[in-house]
């Protein structure tokens, strides 16, 4: 999967989160949670802009880690808020398995990148 096919996939899955947010009933715990959802789901696309435009090996490196973070974090409050909205459990979930899947991505890109970096450190 090519950097743009990813630029554009992590913004979608922003974007639904945040269209899914904008459904839930407002409630406190809805309210706490959906606040941290937005800021890490957001986050995810910045951060993996910012990846694709890494000025040193060390940014290169670092910022595929953030992004691993922030998925992660959201995959959490999705969780969260899908125990406390049962009947929003099927939209909840396709944006779940959607960060599970960018996810495997970012991990797999962070190992493949550290295996390239050791390559080119004994070579």
């Amino acid at each position: 999967m090519n950097s743009e096919t990813l630029k554009i996939r992590t913004k979608t899955c922003s974007i639904s989160i945040g269209k899914l947010i904008s459904t839930l009933p407002f409630n406190v715990l809805n309210k706490n949670d959906s606040n941290q959802l937005v800021r890490c789901s957001s986050s995810v696309g910045a951060k993996y802009r910012a990846a694709c435009r890494a000025k040193s090996t060390a940014d290169f490196l670092n910022k595929p880690k953030i992004v691993e973070e922030e998925l992660g974090e959201s995959m959490f409050f999705l969780e969260l808020l899908e125990e406390f909205n049962p009947d929003l459990k099927v939209d909840i979930s396709n944006n779940w398995k959607e960060g599970n899947e960018l996810l495997s991505i970012m991990v797999s890109s962070i190992i493949r990148i550290g295996k390239n970096e050791q390559n080119r450190k004994t070579s």
